[in-house]
């Protein structure tokens, strides 16, 4: 089997979103994260490769800046990255294609692929980033390889050149089959993955890590997105006391209370 390559996006983390005094999203100031169902991706790369052999690579596209800022971030996803079972990271961060976006990122994606050398039979994608949910990475990717594309895969079986997968439709489940190489976009119900061990932890600073920027690879397109303002939806509360002296009366006041504020009508 050939290298199995998973794509590790460094993501805003949601649970740490930070605002400036005019209520603008403070984007600097967010911290990067290892992407959510990546960790998933890895775990399932982990099990191929017990059963298949090859190679793990984890391929970093980083689309939040400045570069020199978002260093210490970077550096930790990788290592996680590399904790959670990949052999190797390759890793592109370069202002020009910040912020980024699907088509820069794919574009990004197949150029890291070729410059490095790598020789997939398995892409392993998130079915969507935390951050920015688009879910167009994946199919991008496929398209611009030529590979068959299977999406929202929730379990996978990789034999004889092809893979088998099943698909969450909601509904019902379908099962497809596609031949190798091939793009796989899965879900968090696919595995469990277990956080990394204290060896795993350490060995990861041992493995290789290649940084690249534009001028490396060649035709990556720019980002054609701007961000123009990013707002915090607040929530004013009018903390509002209702008193009485007995249920009857509270619950009449509330009732009108409700009915002035258009809540109720009467």
């Amino acid at each position: 089997m050939g290298d199995i390559v998973v794509l590790v996006k460094p993501a805003l983390n949601p649970d740490m979103v930070r605002a400036k005094p005019d209520g603008a999203v403070d984007l600097d100031a967010i911290p990067l994260k290892l992407d959510d169902i990546d960790a998933n991706a890895l775990f399932e790369a982990q099990k191929l490769k017990k059963t298949l052999g090859g190679k793990i690579a984890a391929l970093l596209i980083l689309t939040w800046g400045p570069v020199a800022r978002r260093q210490k971030d970077l550096r930790m996803v990788a290592q996680e990255a590399l904790a959670r079972g990949a052999d190797e990271a390759h890793i592109v961060a370069d202002d020009e294609i910040i912020p980024g976006d699907p088509v820069t990122t794919a574009s990004a994606v197949v150029a890291t692929i070729k410059k490095a050398g790598l020789n997939p039979d398995l892409i392993l994608v998130a079915e969507a980033s935390i951050d920015q949910t688009t879910g167009q990475v994946a199919g991008r990717v496929a398209a611009k390889l030529g590979y068959p594309y299977i999406s929202f895969a929730r379990k996978l079986e990789v034999s004889d050149g092809k893979v088998i997968a099943e698909r969450d439709l909601e509904e019902h489940i379908e099962v497809v089959e596609a031949p190798l190489p091939a793009v796989v976009s899965v879900t968090q119900e696919i595995n469990e993955p277990r956080p990394p061990t204290l060896i795993q932890i350490r060995r990861a600073g041992k493995k290789p890590q290649n940084y690249y920027k534009i001028s490396d690879l060649g035709d990556v397109k720019k980002p054609v997105k701007e961000i123009l303002e990013q707002r915090i939806l607040t929530v004013a509360r009018k903390q509002i006391i209702i008193e009485g002296d007995t249920l009857e009366e509270i619950a009449e006041k509330l009732i009108e209370a409700l009915e002035k504020e258009g809540v109720l009508k009467i």
